[in-house]
């Protein structure tokens, strides 16, 4: 029912995790991808490898999302490439501990600007090329950011940022035929939870609380995220998806 076939997106962190998940998802649906990578590219080079075996064309871009001429140097070198971007799916980020009272200022801001200035630098910039036709946004956030997490108060308040930047530039764009959405993931199995996830009785406990009772796999993160690029979801504006098989209920 979903086919991408003729469509461009543009991942940022698509070389792992939830961002390689949705790369391959959305070639398999006929898109063709370009992702964006910040320190390896054998793994970017991997989903790359992975893309051009669904028979779809891959752009490996090394970018910091938090730098605004390298994000202008990635949308118009995705633009030189497929002449069109279709979906932009801003799923890069960081998690890192950060407890209050000995958190510095440069921790502050270095999760502040990946995980919320890298949306607003894409978006802003993006804008100019889908005014012209419309398009589909995802912005990945976090369940911290609806209810927080203790010691990750930076990283709890960007993805909080991140869904309120959604909601309100969703309403912005809308007339333009610009659907902007949120995904908020719960535990996932990828490398930024691997150190946490490995230890037996942490995890336990983790599973323990979802009602699914596991953690989820990149794949079924990157299934909303295929959802919300259709045409499916025309009629969702600023909605958050929270993808976390119950963990967290929130209105």
């Amino acid at each position: 029912m979903i086919n991408l076939s003729g469509k461009v997106a543009l991942i940022t962190g698509g070389s792992r995790g939830i961002g390689a998940a949705a790369a391959a998802m959305l070639a398999q649906a006929g898109c063709n991808v370009a992702i964006t990578y910040t320190s390896s590219r054998a793994k970017a080079l991997m989903t790359h490898d992975r893309i051009a075996h669904l028979g779809k064309q891959c752009l490996v871009l090394k970018v910091h999302v938090s730098s605004q001429p390298d994000v202008r140097r990635a949308l118009r070198t995705t633009i030189h490439r497929f002449g069109r971007i279709d979906i932009l799916v801003n799923n890069a980020g960081i998690w890192k501990y950060g407890a209050i009272g000995s958190m510095t200022p440069r921790q502050w801001d270095e999760t502040l600007d990946v995980n919320l200035k890298g949306v607003f630098l894409f978006c802003n910039e993006i804008i100019r090329y889908m005014k012209r036709r419309g398009g589909k946004i995802i912005n990945i956030a976090s369940t911290a950011g609806q209810r927080g997490e203790a010691f990750h108060s930076h990283y709890a308040a960007s993805k909080a940022g991140v869904i309120a930047f959604t909601k309100s530039i969703a309403s912005e764009l809308a007339p333009y035929g610009i659907n902007v959405n949120c995904v908020a993931p719960g535990w996932v199995e990828t490398d930024m939870s691997k150190g946490v996830l490995s230890s037996k009785k942490v995890r336990k406990g983790i599973e323990g609380s979802i009602p699914r009772g596991r953690v989820a796999s990149p794949e079924e993160i990157a299934g909303p995220i295929l959802f919300l690029a259709s045409e499916l979801s025309n009629h969702l504006v600023g909605t958050t998806l929270s993808v976390n098989g119950g963990g967290v209920m929130v209105p």
